[in-house]
Formats: structure tokens, sequence, C-alpha cells
């Protein structure tokens, strides 16, 4: 049988008031006998005192009559239900608030020889005076002192029983009305917990079964709406991971794809003889670039992966980052010869100290520069600048190039992402180089970010830690 939170419940309910049921009747019990009984115990000291305070001189004087003793004691009798005895000093009574006129002609000692150096004695039973049990105190007297007698007050111990009974018939009552409320709490329970599990537990299947787009609807405590939001939130990550990897696959098919191809035709032009032996140099240049373009794909993959597994370690050394855009730039001295692209490098000091891993930022500005060299026009002008502010150096790449259209400015982060709809015409891009230089930048807790306008230009700004030293 399948063991739901409805049945759980039940069961719950079931138990406790089973269990409250039986400990207030049980344990309850014992202690509500307990405590009448003290109760009882006190009111009959506190009669005996009141007795024995004022009587204590008269109460045994030849001169003051059983009956008249007796009668004086009937109120306490009718009104508490307390039997007084007045017992002399010999263990005779004398007067019982019971018998007015005919007090019993026994001795006490006969019956029970120690009873009389009792204080309290519970289930008092003798036969020749008593119908049923009872609590009793003896209270010695003492006059002048000398021991005169004995107060001896009794009430019946199924009083005590009575009132007990009386007292737990009205909890269980109690607990006849409070039951039923308890249920609809529990109903209430019921819904506020399960219902939205119900609900939570349906939008994991569908989210399980790619339905990415199903809504989930929860009203109920604050902490099942966040959980709904919470799993929202995850179902439509997941879905993006779920397009991304489709389009990564898509990207490394076609990528990887064109230069395999190429490699593959002008190998096997070479072997059958297609291509002619003093043509074979060229082709062979033309397998080793495309060999270059697919080891710096796969460069780039590993690369992102390392940031992806957070396995990419950061060296953080102290170093001037004007220098090392100067080398960074004399690598690119024969492609912009090549476009007779001027490079133009503006410091605001001559040297100006980093914190952060040298070799990742030369490959930052290396992806910065390669593109802003891939996108200006021929004789134009590509300017790299440091600028100090506070504790932050802030580094730019600035082109007069063809600009970013303003749909694509958000997506050029993105892996694979090419601006150019043909895949460009430097088909050495593989579209994760401005993905490489975030995810380097993001490593040292910093920011980059883009200023473009189409057909104007663009401008790359990224910050680092300015050094301490």
């Amino acid at each position: 049988m399948k063991k739901t939170l409805w049945a759980r419940l039940i069961t719950c309910y079931l138990i406790s008031v089973v269990l409250v049921f039986v400990f207030v009747n049980t344990y309850g019990m014992a202690l509500l006998q307990k405590k009448l009984k003290k109760d009882q115990t006190n009111l009959l000291y506190k009669e005996a005192s009141l007795i024995s305070a004022s009587y204590r001189g008269t109460l045994f004087d030849h001169e003051q009559s059983p009956d008249n003793l007796a009668s004086q004691f009937r109120s306490i009798n009718t009104y508490l239900n307390i039997r007084v005895w007045i017992v002399n000093r010999d263990g005779q009574i004398v007067a019982d608030s019971s018998n007015i006129d005919n007090p019993p002609n026994v001795n006490l000692n006969d019956l029970d020889p120690g009873f009389l150096n009792k204080t309290i004695s519970e289930n008092t039973m003798f036969e020749s005076l008593f119908n049923e049990p009872m609590l009793s105190i003896i209270r010695r007297v003492d006059y002048n002192f000398r021991l005169r007698g004995y107060i001896v007050l009794h009430s019946p111990m199924s009083e005590i029983q009575n009132k007990a009974y009386i007292y737990m018939d009205v909890i269980n009552i109690c607990f006849l009305i409070i039951f039923p409320l308890l249920f609809l709490i529990f109903i209430y329970i019921y819904y506020i917990t399960a219902k939205p599990l119900k609900h939570l537990m349906k939008a994991a299947v569908e989210y399980g079964s790619g339905n990415y787009n199903y809504k989930i609807n929860i009203k109920g405590p604050s902490e099942y709406r966040d959980l709904a939001a919470a799993l929202s939130f995850m179902a439509q990550e997941i879905s993006q991971l779920d397009d991304y990897q489709k389009k990564f696959v898509a990207n490394i098919s076609h990528d990887f794809r064109s230069p395999l191809t190429s490699i593959k035709g002008y190998a096997e032009a070479i072997m059958d003889g297609t291509i002619p032996p003093d043509m074979q140099n060229k082709y062979l240049n033309i397998i080793l670039f495309e060999t270059e373009r697919l080891n710096k794909l796969t460069s780039s993959l590993l690369e992102l992966n390392r940031f992806d597994n957070r396995s990419a370690m950061l060296d953080i050394v102290t170093f001037d980052i004007n220098y090392i855009i100067k080398k960074t730039a004399e690598s690119f001295e024969g492609a912009c010869k090549a476009k007779k692209i001027t490079l133009n490098l503006i410091f605001s000091s001559p040297e100006t100290y980093v914190e952060a891993d040298m070799g990742k930022i030369q490959q930052v500005l290396y992806n910065l520069i390669d593109n802003a060299i891939k996108f200006s026009h021929n004789n134009s002008e590509i300017k790299v600048s440091t600028e100090e502010k506070g504790e932050k150096v802030f580094v730019s790449v600035k082109d007069y190039g063809i600009g970013i259209p303003k749909d694509a400015i958000k997506k050029i982060w993105d892996r694979f992402y090419k601006t150019d709809a043909s895949r460009g015409k430097d088909k050495k891009g593989t579209g994760l180089g401005l993905s490489i230089a975030k995810e380097i930048i993001q490593a040292h807790n910093e920011n980059i970010n883009v200023i473009s306008t189409e057909g104007v230009g663009s401008e790359f700004i990224f910050t680092l830690k300015k050094s301490s030293e």
C-alpha cells in the first residue's frame, strides 16, 4: 500500500488521540487523585487546627457534655462531609459528629493500638464504625503540658475518587470537543502541504519530460511559492542549457567539418596525383593552416571548459600592464602592415602596475586586439589605452571599424557567436575569443564591457586591480 501524506497525517492524528486519551486517563488520573488527596488532607489539617485552637481549654472539660460537643461539630459533618471524633487520652471516643446522641462505645487502642500515634492514615477501615475506607487526620491535643486527648477527622476516600471522576469527565468532554477541531487542523495542514507538493511533483515530471514551459500555480505558504519559483527558474536554466547544447553541437560540427573536409580533400588529391608535385607545397600549406585552425579551436574549447569546471587556477602576480600591452601589440605587426592599420598605445603613466594573472590578461589583450584588427577598415587606427581611477586600472581597446549591430551587442559574449552571418571573411575565427576574454576577466572578479555603434567602431573596456605596492 502506498504511504501517502494523507495516510500518514491520519495515522499520526489517530495515534495522537489514543496516546493523549490513555495518558490523561491513566497518569493524568493518578496525578489528579494525588492532588485532590493532598488538598483534602490540608483541609482536614486546617479544620483540626481550628477545632483545637477554639476548644483546647474546654474540649475535655468534665462540665462539657459529649452530646453538646458533637452537636457543635455537626455542621462540619453536614457541609464538608468530614466526620469529627473527640477521643480522650485513653483512646475512648467521647463524641462523634455522625452519632450525636449515641457515640460509639469503642476504644481505638483496642482496634488499632498504633492508630492514635499517627498524624495521617489513608484507607482507614474500622468495620464496626465505617462502611468505606477513610482518609483520617489525628491531631494530639495538649493543654498545660499534658495530653488531654485527640481530635480525629475522617473524610471518605470515595469522595476524592468521585471528585477525580467528575474532573476527568469534564476533561474528556473537552477533549471530545477539541479532537474534531484538531482533525480540521490536520486537514488544513494537509491542504497547505500535500496539495502544493502535488503541483510541484507534476511540474517536476513535466520538466523531466522536456516541457520546460509548464507553469506552476501555487497558492500557499511562502516557502512553497519560493520553491516553485526556484523550480521554474531551474527549468528555464535547463531549457537554455538544452538550447545551448544544441547550438554548441551544431557550431562544433560546422567549425570542425569545414577544415577537416579541406584537409581530407587536399590530402587525397595529393595522394592520388590529382595535384601535381609542383603545386603540392601550396596545398600542404593550406592543410597546415587548417590544422592550426583546428588546434586553436580545440585549445579555446579546453580553456573555456577549465573555467566551467572552476579548475582554471589564476597565478596572481604584480606586473606592468603597459609593458604587456606593448609586447602583445608587437605580435600583430604583420597583420597591421597587411591592412595598413596603426596601433596607437596611450598610457596615463609610463608604468601602471596591476595584480592579475599575467598570462591570462595577455590572452585577453590578444583576443581583443585580434578582433579589432579583424573588423577594422584598411588604413585605419586602433587605440589601446590604460587609465588609473582609484583602486582600478581601466584598459581600453578601441577601433573605428564596422561596429556591432545594436541587436547583437548582448550576444557577442556567447560562445561561437559571430556577427557576420556568413561566418566572417576570416575563416580563422572560432567565435570563442570574446567568451574566453569575459571568463578570464570575471575569474578576476572584474568587469568587461563594450561600447559600439554600427558603422562607427567599437570600444572594449575591462578593469584590473591596481597594485598596492
